[in-house]
């Protein structure tokens, strides 16, 4: 089974309440909710969570609500404690971790690294980019010149439930899949939130992909 899991804590400092807060229209979590609806691959979608008023938007969107303990929905809580919590109550093979704050996925996006994780045989799989920033004053190369690395941004993670069991959510098999600059935006901030948006009124009205 392969268990879409979406955590939407109640507290937030950098945007009050966010996971419930309206962008373009709707809130936060139910952008994820719906494209976590349109996979195909997707037996069953849990949403994570301390906070009745999130339950019950998620649950008037369709989707299962499990209640998440206080001492995991705390600011030093790990989304590792998260998905073992998840799968200890609805068991799977694999966990696809979704997070609200990354509202942006292009239809398809999902199931296209549930299909990549799969053939490639990954113990895990993130979306990404490559990053390439440096401290200021630790690196003389042209920008150009800089090999960077794949940062994961958040948007969809596809892990083999066993390895999160045994506390190991990477793996030694890890899949990165590169994703568009829309996709990789996420909020942390309030800035991030009036940016995500302008991008997602663009993604409907324009068709950006």
């Amino acid at each position: 089974m392969i268990l879409g899991l979406i955590p939407a804590r109640g507290g937030s400092k950098g945007v009050p309440r966010k996971n419930i807060k309206i962008i373009n229209g709707k809130p936060l979590i139910v952008w994820t909710i719906e494209k976590a609806k349109k996979s195909k691959l997707i037996d069953k979608i849990v949403v994570s969570t301390d906070d009745e008023e999130i339950g019950r938007v998620a649950m008037e969107y369709g989707v299962e609500v499990l209640k998440r303990p206080k001492e995991l929905a705390n600011d030093t809580a790990s989304t590792q404690d998260v998905m073992v919590h998840a799968l200890e109550h609805f068991p799977a093979d694999t966990l696809v971790l979704l997070q609200p704050t990354s509202p942006c996925r292009s239809e398809g996006l999902i199931d296209e690294c549930i299909e990549e994780f799969r053939s490639g045989d990954y113990d895990s799989l993130a979306t990404g980019f490559m990053c390439d920033y440096k401290e200021y004053g630790s690196n003389n190369l042209p920008r150009q010149q800089i090999q960077g690395f794949f940062y994961d941004d958040g948007n969809v993670y596809v892990i083999k439930a066993k390895n999160i069991l045994a506390g190991d959510r990477y793996g030694k098999r890890i899949g990165r899949k590169f994703i568009s600059r829309f996709e990789n935006a996420e909020i942390d901030d309030m800035f991030d939130f009036w940016l995500l948006e302008q991008i997602l009124r663009k993604q409907e009205t324009e068709g950006i992909r």
